[in-house]
């Protein structure tokens, strides 16, 4: 088997070596010669491309597009120009509620540079070495080349735009508001704050130019919404409490007291407009400023204040017991708070008018108050004074004047005052026209005799040993009050003597004891008696005077005429008087320890005769 193989194939051998070099060198040689050929060709083929396609673009090069083979360079740009329109006649609006903003991209700033977009179409396939070159052109015959525009977006440009409109969106932030120029009361509602997010906006506007379409794009407008947008009723309340006058009365119609009126422009420095910050949704709320209110109420309490009247009583030195003789009467107060509330409360339901509330003022001394109770246990102290050939009418103003003050109570620190307790002096309460001392005469007059009740009052406080406050002597001494219980007169009682005329002249005296003082008024044919009823706090009084001292004679006698008495009628009202000077000292002792001491000096001035004549009356 071997040996027929080999021989077959020493029989495939040729048979001349010769022979088939010259064969190859002829295939060699046909190949060189296709080649050649070849080459040959394909130089003319891409001299005949070159040359056709000279200040040319290319074959199937493609601008978004559009196809730009065979145009020069010119034509390819206006080509572009004509073709590539959406800088120009593109579409982008801006909207915002109603309102729309219309622009070209271009008019945005977007451009989409045709020449340079033709530029780079014609460049391609030479703008590298001739194999790069080779290489575009190949590729481009076989797929073609799809060259994108180079965009521009000059964001400036539109940034610029959408401040423009930003100029007619934008508006502040503004909070409600209640103002009052003097009582107009003004309101305004709040604002919300509107803000162009411009780079927002312009970040939509890009992702547009990018694919190169036409827009809608809503604007993105930023709120801002303020804490209070609108101010509610609260304008209107106000306006309403500066409508009118704020009138405030006593409750009683038949008050002798003016109404007070608050003018609206006062009334408007007590409203007070702030932030209501008590519910979740802010607003405001109107207040009235109460503490000023109250202030002014305050002001004008003492106007109603009717003083509580302590019990009259009587004391039984038998029983040591009150008896009741006049009624305690209940005072009155303004009752600040009650009244405020009622004014805050009728203000803010627009009443003008306001009745302000009294309350009850309790006196100290009630009609069941007991002696006890007021720590009165016996007679401290009593006077008596004598008024020997008054006339009748003397005698009732003593008595009307010394009724007065009978049942009276002082407390323990208190500064007893006549004038506090004296009723008028007119014919109404029961006064008569008597004798009184007018300037330098003496001349009938309602009340003449009340200084017998200030002399016997101020006797009682001298010998009861409580200090003196006030005192005021006669102009002149008169007999009655240095009379004794059998009518003749004790120069020792000088200086002791006490007048009152109100609203001058008034009487005065503390009880600086521990304990109430009552006091009780007793009449007389020709004596009135005073008594005060305590209880001892151990003080007794020494007292001792200088007598009648540094005397005056009286001057001539005066006369004046008097159309009243017939003429030739000379009638004597004054009796000459000497004057003269008197000094009482007193000391007041507790047990053996002195208390205090005063003196009591008195001027007396020298008093003439006085008389008075009828027209026509010769003048001795």
């Amino acid at each position: 088997m071997e040996t027929t193989q080999k021989m077959n194939l020493e029989q495939n051998k040729p048979q001349n070596p010769h022979g088939y070099a010259s064969r190859g060198k002829q295939i060699a040689f046909s190949l060189f010669v296709g080649l050649f050929i070849a080459t040959l060709t394909l130089v003319i083929i891409a001299f005949r491309y070159e040359a056709k396609y000279k200040d040319k673009i290319y074959p199937t090069i493609r601008a978004n597009e559009i196809d730009l083979t065979g145009l020069s360079l010119g034509q390819a740009v206006s080509r572009l120009n004509t073709d590539l329109n959406y800088p120009t006649k593109g579409k982008i609006v801006f909207n915002h509620n109603n309102q729309q903003w219309t622009f070209t991209p271009q008019e945005l700033g977007y451009s989409n540079n045709p020449t340079e977009l033709a530029i780079r179409a014609y460049q391609t396939g030479r703008d590298g070495n001739w194999l790069q070159n080779l290489q575009s052109k190949v590729f481009a015959r076989r797929q073609g080349i799809q060259l994108s525009p180079s965009a521009m977006f000059d964001q400036p440009v539109a940034f610029a735009k959408l401040e423009e409109i930003a100029r007619e969106i934008n508006q502040p932030l503004v909070e409600a508001g209640i103002s009052i120029e003097g009582t107009q009361v003004t309101v305004h509602d709040g604002q919300i704050g509107l803000t162009l997010d411009i780079p927002a906006t312009l970040d939509k506007l890009q992702a547009y130019f990018l694919i190169q379409q036409d827009a809608n794009i809503p604007l993105i407008v930023r709120e801002n919404s303020p804490e209070i947008l609108h101010a509610g009723n609260i304008g209107e309340q106000a306006q309403a409490i500066l409508s009118a006058p704020l009138t405030l009365r006593h409750p009683d119609p038949d008050s002798d007291l003016e109404p007070w009126v608050i003018p609206a422009e006062d009334l408007a420095s007590l409203l007070i407009i702030e932030r209501d910050t008590s519910s979740q949704t802010a607003g405001y709320k109107l207040d009235i400023n109460a503490t000023s209110l109250e202030h002014y109420l305050s002001s004008i309490a003492a106007k109603f204040v009717v003083q509580p009247e302590n019990a009259r009583m009587r004391f039984n030195e038998d029983t040591r017991q009150f008896e009741l003789i006049r009624n305690a009467v209940m005072g009155k107060v303004l009752d600040v708070e009650a009244s405020l509330d009622v004014i805050l409360h009728n203000i803010n339901n627009h009443q003008h008018e306001v009745n302000l509330v009294l309350k009850d003022l309790a006196p100290r001394v009630t009609d069941t108050t007991t002696a006890a109770e007021l720590g009165i246990t016996e007679l401290v102290v009593q006077e008596t004074s004598y008024f020997y050939g008054s006339e009748a009418a003397r005698i009732q103003n003593i008595q009307v004047g010394s009724s007065t003050f009978d049942g009276i109570l002082i407390a323990p620190g208190e500064v007893f005052s006549m004038a506090k307790y004296m009723t008028n002096i007119s014919l109404d309460n029961g006064y008569a026209e008597a004798i009184i001392i007018v300037g330098d005469q003496s001349v009938k007059g309602v009340g003449g005799g009340i200084c017998q009740v200030s002399t016997t009052l101020f006797r009682t406080a001298f010998y009861g040993g409580y200090p003196i406050i006030e005192r005021h002597s006669h102009a002149y001494r008169v007999g009655y009050y240095e009379q004794q219980s059998n009518g003749w007169a004790n120069t020792n009682l000088a200086g002791l003597d006490a007048s009152i005329y109100l609203p001058f002249a008034d009487l005065k005296f503390k009880n600086d004891s521990d304990y109430w003082i009552l006091m009780d008024t007793e009449m007389g044919p020709n004596s009135l008696t005073w008594k005060f009823y305590s209880t001892s706090d151990g003080r007794r009084v020494e007292w001792s005077t200088t007598g009648i001292t540094d005397v005056v004679e009286p001057p001539e006698p005066i006369y004046r005429e008097d159309p009243t008495l017939p003429p030739g009628t000379i009638k004597q009202v004054d009796w000459a008087v000497n004057g003269a000077t008197v000094s009482v000292t007193r000391h007041v002792y507790k047990g053996d320890q002195l208390w205090f001491s005063d003196v009591i000096n008195t001027t007396y001035m020298p008093w003439p005769d006085g008389f008075n004549y009828g027209p026509g009356t010769e003048i001795p």
